[in-house]
């Protein structure tokens, strides 16, 4: 009984013992217990290549345990050469070229003569910026081609070779840039942006022909081609299955709609058809009708249209533009009150729970100062007057942008007040009793108004109320600026001018010009300009003020034999740097890149580097401003001033950075003439214009080109009292007046030694 029991419980389980039996038998059947005795020819090859140390014989005595011998790598070294050239790697400029990234969508425009200038100008001001890139297609250009255009014309206005040669030219030129191509009439209006999310979430690999299907003409067959008043994607994939039958197609389709031609050519060789929905993403699209008015439009297909359709002239297409706009807006509103929304409702969950969430809800918080000296001061303004100057002046008239920024903020506020408490009250504006703002680096500019405000009850009641509003102007998202190329191996031309008064400092700058420059062999050139005075000048043939420096300079070329340094004598009552610049930059030419110094700038590598990537010609001049230690007397007194420090901001302790001096300036010379031609009208009805101003005021009323105005901590002067000429302009004379003032000590400095002086004087 206990047998069968026993039997019965393991009866399930026989199969699979059964076949673990089998299954282990058959493997030791299969197993060659002799392992070793035939040779093997996988080993002897890899014994015969060397990788293995030693004979065969003994890697098969190893079984004995005898004449065994380890597994040792052997290296093989590396020998050039001699008789194969070498073969330079050229990299690409832009990493996505070497990876093979592309640009997700390019947007061509199909225009005739007729509509270029109206039509195709209202797509290049509305929509054409949004894209990565547009082009404007047409048969015949125009006499008057509109600026900031891409215009190409393929010289034959009928409608199917403009396709064709569009088609053509997009796979040649722009085939492998290029992920997407959209391809739309001058008549279609176009959400750039929402194309471009569109494109975003379809696969790149893939042939695809999208936009609105329309049948041919005749019904009869079951493929669709894609109406170009609405616009339609090609992936860059067909496009180039596409390119090898465009010739055939041309010849043998005959149709009078360039779309339809297309659609034709793509099925018959393609064999795909247009369709408006892929991978779940719709092309989406509307019919405008005849007379509609974009701003009472207000349906859901419009709102969510990629493509409107007709656009019948370019006033529509503006009031379109607008309306979209609208739209956008709205949208975007309603995403931030959401995000806000959600925001404050999960803010219970964060360790700080609902005292952690500030206002306005989602924006960085209120920047907190770690020291009293971080802390951010506010600026006190009225209507009239800002109680905070840029020369230091404790009050100045409101103008120019900061009158525009107070107007508009008290414009939002009542605004925003009367969205909060209609229809219970209205509110206007009387007047602004009190106004604050600072500008917090974290979040943006922060206002204050205390308004006085003149309140409107449903009834009709009115009352003078006062109200405190806080607003905040954002930061919005950083923009990269797009700029020229530009390299740190660009000739610098230094011009130095010298003066009798001067001379004294040649001798340290030029020192450091030499250890810095010419010991480092830097691309850099130096020129002197000696600044006689008309009574030094009559006596240069028996006494020259510039002999001792033109010694130096000898002493300079003689101990470096390849190095020349010239100089060019002027002789002027009055040294402006405009007069002085207009001689130099005749004896150069315009793609010169200047660095205009002073005797006491101490001229070193890393601000070259600087001056050639800041100045950019055609683009942008740049003015650093240097930081100018303060006078030893003041500071140091009766102590020793303390050894250097090896950190770099050590050294930028006992000093500022003197924002009122601009005689250092890195400009290529081709922007100074430029700028010094249209000048020239203004100096034929004021010729004393010269005299009062320098090159920063050139550069900031005659050029157009960005002037790069910032701090150089590499350009460190010495202190140095400097001897400020009354025959400048009183502009030019007050800037070297407070120079000298203020690079005498800070307040601390200045209040000690002053304390100092008390005590002594009362003793």
């Amino acid at each position: 009984m206990r047998l069968s029991s026993v039997l019965a419980l393991f009866r399930p389980a026989l199969p699979l013992i059964l076949g673990l039996s089998l299954g282990c038998s058959l493997s030791l059947l299969m197993v060659s217990w002799t392992q070793g005795d035939a040779d093997d020819p996988c080993r002897d090859e890899l014994a015969k290549g060397g990788l293995f140390l030693g004979r065969g014989d003994d890697q098969r005595g190893g079984r004995d345990g005898a004449g065994e011998v380890d597994f040792q790598p052997r290296i093989v070294p590396y020998h050039k050469d001699p008789n194969k050239p070498h073969k330079k790697v050229l990299r690409t400029r832009y990493i996505h070229t070497e990876l093979g990234i592309r640009e997700r969508l390019l947007a061509g425009v199909l225009s005739s003569r007729a509509t270029l200038n109206t039509l195709a100008v209202a797509v290049n001001r509305t929509v054409a910026h949004h894209f990565h890139r547009t082009f404007f297609f047409t048969g015949l250009r125009s006499p008057k081609v509109p600026h900031g255009m891409a215009v190409i014309a393929h010289g034959d206005d009928r409608p199917v070779w403009l396709m064709y040669e569009t088609v053509r030219h997009l796979h040649q030129h722009y085939g492998s840039e290029y992920d997407w191509f959209l391809l739309a009439q001058d008549d279609t209006y176009m959400q750039a942006d929402r194309l471009s999310e569109l494109v975003g979430h379809l696969g790149a690999g893939q042939d695809l022909y999208m936009g609105r299907a329309e049948e041919f003409i005749g019904g009869e067959e079951k493929a669709r081609y894609c109406h170009g008043g609405y616009g339609y994607l090609l992936s860059r994939s067909l496009l180039a299955r596409l390119q090898p039958h465009l010739d055939t197609c041309r010849n043998d389709i005959l149709s009078v709609r360039p779309d339809e031609w297309l659609g034709r050519c793509i099925i018959d060789y393609l064999g795909l058809s247009c369709v408006e929905v892929h991978q779940g993403m719709t092309y989406r699209y509307f019919e405008l009708g005849k007379n509609a008015d974009p701003e009472r439009e207000d349906s859901l297909p419009f709102r969510n249209a990629f493509t409107v359709h007709p656009v019948s002239d370019p006033n529509l297409m503006y009031r379109l533009h607008k309306r979209f706009s609208q739209i956008e807006l709205e949208r975007t509103y309603q995403q931030i009150q959401d995000l806000q929304m959600q925001i404050s409702n999960l803010s219970h969950m964060t360790p700080e729970g609902k005292a952690g969430v500030t206002w306005p809800i989602g924006l960085n918080s209120p920047f907190k100062p770690k020291t009293r000296f971080e802390v951010i001061n506010w600026d006190y303004f009225t209507e009239e007057h800002i109680y905070s100057c840029t020369d230091g002046s404790p009050k100045c008239e409101m103008r120019g942008a900061d009158r525009a920024d107070v107007s508009a903020i008290l414009e939002v506020a009542v605004e925003r007040l009367n969205e909060h408490y209609q229809p219970q009250l209205r509110f206007r504006k009387r007047r602004l009793l009190n106004g604050y703002r600072r500008f917090d680096p974290t979040r943006g500019m922060e206002y204050v108004l205390d308004l006085a405000l003149e309140a409107f009850t449903q009834k009709g009641h009115n009352q003078v109320i006062a109200k405190r509003v806080n607003l905040l102007r954002p930061l919005s998202a950083v923009e990269i600026i797009p700029m020229p190329y530009v390299t740190e191996a660009t000739r610098v031309q230094v011009i130095l001018p010298v003066t009798a008064q001067d001379q004294d400092f040649v001798g340290n700058f030029l020192d450091m010009y030499v250890t810095n420059t010419l010991d480092t062999h830097d691309n850099v050139l130096l020129t002197f300009l000696f600044i006689y005075d008309p009574f030094d000048a009559q006596r240069v043939s028996q006494t020259d003020v510039f002999a001792g420096v033109k010694s130096m300079i000898g002493e300079v070329e003689k101990r470096y034999g390849d190095v020349k340094i010239p100089w060019i004598s002027v002789k002027t009552e009055v040294p402006s740097q405009v007069k002085l610049m207009d001689i130099i930059s005749k004896k150069h030419p315009v793609d010169t890149l200047f660095f205009l110094s002073s005797v006491w700038t101490e001229v070193n590598a890393d601000f070259l580097n600087r001056c050639r990537m800041n100045a950019i010609s055609n683009w942008q001049v740049f003015f650093p401003v240097h930081f100018q230690e303060y006078n030893p007397a003041v500071i140091y007194r009766d102590q020793q001033p303390s050894a250097s420090s090896t950190f770099a901001s050590e050294s930028l302790r006992d000093g500022h950075f003197d924002r009122h001096v601009f005689d250092e300036a890195c400009f290529y010379n081709a922007d100074y003439m430029s700028a010094r031609t249209k000048m020239a009208a203004d100096i034929l009805e004021n010729e004393e214009l010269m005299e009062s101003m320098d090159v920063y005021d050139i550069f900031v009323r005659y050029s157009g080109l960005h002037v790069f105005r910032a701090v150089e901590p590499a350009l460190i002067q010495k202190y140095v009292r400097r001897a400020c000429n009354p025959r400048f302009s009183e502009d030019i004379y007050h800037r070297c007046v407070l120079s000298n003032l203020e690079s005498l000590g800070s307040r601390s400095h200045l209040a000690m030694a002053l304390f100092e002086q008390e005590q002594a004087n009362s003793t």
